[in-house]
């Protein structure tokens, strides 16, 4: 079998490789099974990859930081959280960002990306300072302008395991997609917190 062959097929059909320093070691097959990201790693083997997105409103402040660290600390210490995508669109990506940062110090093994709902060549954006990079969904191909950070957020949603929220007015799109990601919830799809219920 020639693993390379089939590494560089499956990046260049299906899906993008995250990491290109080396195809063999982060290209592989992505499926979803019992709710887990399963990860085929042509070199390294079989591995469970979780990953947890944040949405809320653009009015947040930095008093959110602490209830903050502590939920992403028991994501990573008890349910094994590796990967962390915020968005850059408002105060709560700008504060959960911020949080995850800080933990980085304490768990470098963790990763933290904003995820962008242009395509870079579209629209070029470089991380912010203490970020592992940008992250592109796939599914945003053809997808009107207007339309896209919805979908984005959409597709982040259906995705991730977990989706920390900080929703506290009903008039907003972060209202929408914490109503939608608890539709997901209520079918066993995803783990659901609104930091609102809690700092309330």
């Amino acid at each position: 079998m020639d693993v390379h062959a089939i590494a560089t097929f499956l990046s260049e059909h299906y899906f993008t490789v995250k990491d290109d320093d080396n195809i063999l070691k982060t290209c592989i097959v992505r499926m979803v099974m019992l709710n887990y990201k399963l990860l085929y790693y042509v070199t390294i083997g079989w591995r469970f990859m979780k990953s947890c997105f944040f949405v809320g409103h653009r009015e947040a402040d930095e008093r959110l930081l602490p209830v903050l660290q502590s939920m992403i600390r028991r994501l990573i210490e008890e349910e094994n959280v590796p990967d962390f995508y915020v968005g850059g669109y408002g105060g709560f990506d700008r504060i959960a960002g911020a949080a995850v940062k800080q933990i980085k110090t304490k768990y470098p093994q963790i990763s933290l990306k904003m995820m962008i709902p242009y395509h870079p060549a579209e629209r070029p954006v470089e991380a912010p300072n203490g970020y592992d990079g940008t992250y592109y969904p796939d599914g945003l191909e053809g997808v009107p302008k207007r339309f896209r950070i919805a979908k984005a957020n959409r597709i982040m949603i259906d995705t991730s395991d977990w989706l920390i929220a900080y929703v506290y007015h009903g008039a907003s799109n972060s209202r929408k997609f914490l109503e939608y990601a608890e539709r997901r919830k209520k079918k066993g799809l995803l783990q659901v917190q609104n930091i609102a219920e809690i700092d309330a």
